[in-house]
C-alpha cells in the first residue's frame, strides 16, 4: 500500500470513529460542539501524523546489510516482458506516483491535489530511474527488496501485491529506462 493510501486510510478511520462517537448524543447544539470538535481533533492528529511521517528517519543501516539478507527477489528464473513491466510501473504500481510516466520525473501523472502536495513533500524527493549516477541499489536483489519492502531512509514503502512475475517485469522494465547493458544483474 503506498504511503499516500494509508494516510488516506488512517484519517478516515479517525474520521468515521469520531463520527459514530458524536452520532451517539440526543441534543443538537451538544452533537454539533462535539463533532465541531472530533473534526478539528481529527484534523490535528492527521496533521502530526503526516508531519511526523513526512519527516521520520529511519534506522541507517548500511545498503551492502540491507541487500545481502534479501528473500525478496523472484523465485526462480522468471523471464520478464518489458512491456508488461511497464505497464504495471505506470498503472497498478503506482510508481509513476512518485517516480513520474514512464520514469520521467517532470512527466507527473494527474492526481488530486492533496495526493501532489504530499508526494511534493517527500525527503529525499524521488530518485530519477533513468539516471543510472544516482541510484544507490545496484544489483536486482536489491531492486526487489525495495519494491517489496519499502527503501529505508526514502517516502517509498512496500508493494505487496505484485506477483513475482510482476516483479519480474518491473526490474526488467526499470533496466530498460536506465540503459542498463546487463539487465539481468
Amino acid at each position: 500500500m503506498s504511503q499516500v493510501c494509508l494516510v488516506h486510510l488512517v484519517y478516515l478511520v479517525w474520521h468515521v470513529d469520531t463520527d459514530k462517537l458524536s452520532n451517539q448524543f440526543d441534543e443538537t447544539d451538544q452533537k454539533d460542539e462535539i463533532d465541531q470538535m472530533n473534526k478539528e481533533t481529527s484534523l490535528n492528529i492527521f496533521g502530526v501524523l503526516l508531519v511526523g511521517w513526512m519527516g521520520m528517519e529511519s534506522v541507517s543501516i548500511p545498503n551492502y546489510a540491507w541487500a545481502e539478507t534479501s528473500s525478496s527477489q523472484p523465485t526462480g528464473k522468471l523471464k520478464g516482458n518489458i512491456p508488461q513491466g511497464r505497464e504495471i510501473f505506470n498503472g497498478k504500481g503506482v510508481c509513476y506516483y512518485c517516480h513520474g510516466i514512464d520514469g520521467y520525473l517532470h512527466k507527473v501523472p494527474r492526481l488530486e491535489a492533496d495526493t501532489a502536495k504530499l508526494i511534493a513533500k517527500l525527503n529525499p524527493p524521488p530518485t530519477d530511474l533513468r539516471n543510472p549516477n544516482v541510484l544507490r541499489l545496484k544489483t536486482n536483489k536489491e531492486r526487489a527488496r525495495a519494491i517489496r519492502e519499502g527503501h529505508p531512509g526514502t517516502g517509498m514503502f512496500p508493494d505487496t501485491t505484485m506477483t513475482d512475475q510482476d516483479l519480474a517485469d518491473v526490474l526488467l522494465y526499470l533496466a530498460l529506462i536506465r540503459k542498463d547493458p546487463n539487465p539481468e544483474q
